[in-house]
């Protein structure tokens, strides 16, 4: 056991460094775990796909009216450009930029609580705004210790067109409304072009039912400014561990690892293997997702995207060998949507660490929280679930979709068809 505990967080060390869609250091991330699999004389492939990308040249934002000050902000990716010498207009606060917020705002520059959703989006684009200004962070936040949030506009806020925006500190948002400022100029300028992600899939044959897969995933990149050891460096490195411990103790069904790139941008990795694998997708039969884990402080999920019947298994098998853990029916923001939205089955597993004891998404994604005991713990736990269902002599769960998972997949993918999109 002290053997793995040490292998798996040697490593997350190897991997722990800033690893974002589309970036030579995503792909050194993949080609570290390539070649751990290649010293496991076990045959991979890395498959390529196109993602967009921006290189932001300048942010400002200038207050002009009733002070003049300017703040430190990043640019709204794929937000557009705004002219060299900025844009000028008017601003206002929205709050939450729902339709009575937005009666005046036609050619105005506004300011919205927080991130910027889809339908905050579409409804200040509807109200003729020309700009806008979200906000990141804590009114506690010190400045040389924390980072301004990058964000970026994805498909579909683009479905409703391009305006120009930033981010700023919660606290100099905050200054900017209580001083009742009136008249602004954001400069955006940004590069848009193409660049490529990664998948790294491996195989390990079934020896009863080879026509029979079970996908186990995880994904490998990062955000800016995180390490990302904790999301998700830790569910890559238990994945892998799974991956020795099948090549040691070969399972009655075909077993697929896939590492999956550009999670953080939208599951964009797993978005195009559903897409490119389509035909295959049929003699899928379920699929395991890890992502976070190794936290010190914190608490075991399993959040199951399929039938009842498996948050019961997986209950009961808690039981059965002492392994605390939290069961639930829900979606999980994961690699594990797209498969789950083609009718797979899913649970995705992770240690959530306890609140104020880990951070996600910022330069705190560390090691300094985790541990090798509480990362093979889990690693350990999905190892004895994951072998309860790919050795079992019929198949246990059922390869169906419940209605309400389906409604809130379609929810979450904001699909045509769905009223809240």
């Amino acid at each position: 056991m002290k053997n793995i505990e040490e292998r798996q967080f040697e490593l997350l060390k190897e991997i722990g460094f800033v690893r974002t869609s589309g970036t030579e250091e995503e792909l050194l991330a993949a080609n570290i775990l390539r070649e751990k699999l290649n010293s496991l004389g076990v045959e991979s492939k890395l498959e390529p796909f196109k993602v967009s990308c921006y290189n932001m040249k300048k942010a400002k934002l200038e207050i002009l009216e009733p002070f003049n000050k300017e703040y430190t902000v990043t640019g709204m990716g794929f937000s557009g450009n705004t002219e060299e010498e900025g844009l000028t207009a008017d601003f206002e606060y929205v709050e939450q930029a729902e339709p009575i917020n937005l009666v005046n705002v036609k050619g105005k520059i506004v300011l919205i609580n927080g991130g910027l959703t889809i339908k905050k989006y579409e409804n200040i684009i509807k109200a003729g705004a020309v700009g806008f200004i979200t906000f990141s962070g804590t009114v506690l936040d010190d400045e040389e210790k924390t980072d301004i949030e990058k964000r970026m506009l994805r498909e579909k806020h683009l479905e409703f067109g391009k305006v120009p925006g930033v981010n700023v500190r919660v606290k100099d948002a905050l200054e900017m409304v209580a001083l009742e400022c009136s008249k602004v100029r954001i400069t955006v300028l940004q590069e848009e072009g193409e660049a490529e992600s990664h998948n790294l899939i491996a195989d390990i044959k079934g020896t009863d039912y080879p026509e029979e897969v079970v996908v186990i995933m995880a994904h490998y990149d990062s955000v800016p400014f995180s390490k990302g050891v904790y999301d998700n460096g830790a569910g890559s490195v238990i994945i892998m561990e799974l991956l020795r411990h099948y090549l040691e103790n070969p399972p009655k069904r075909t077993i697929r690892f896939i590492w999956f790139g550009s999670e953080e941008r939208g599951l964009l990795g797993s978005k195009d293997y559903v897409k490119s694998h389509e035909s295959e997708l049929e003699a899928i039969k379920f699929g395991i997702n890890v992502d976070v884990a190794g936290a010190i402080l914190g608490e075991d999920k399993a959040l199951v995207t399929g039938d009842e019947s498996l948050c019961n298994m997986i209950e009961y098998f808690s039981k059965e060998v002492c392994f605390p853990i939290t069961v639930k029916q829900s979606i999980y923001s994961s690699d594990c949507i797209p498969f789950a939205d083609k009718g797979i089955p899913v649970v995705n597993f992770g240690r959530f660490g306890a609140n104020g004891a880990t951070k996600i998404h910022s330069r705190y994604d560390i090691l300094d929280y985790l541990s090798p005991k509480y990362l093979y713990k889990t690693m350990n736990f999905v190892k004895d679930f994951s072998e309860k269902i790919i050795n079992a002599y019929v198949f246990p769960v059922p390869r169906k979709m419940p209605e309400n998972m389906v409604k809130d997949i379609d929810k979450y993918l904001k699909k045509k068809d769905c009223k809240n999109k």
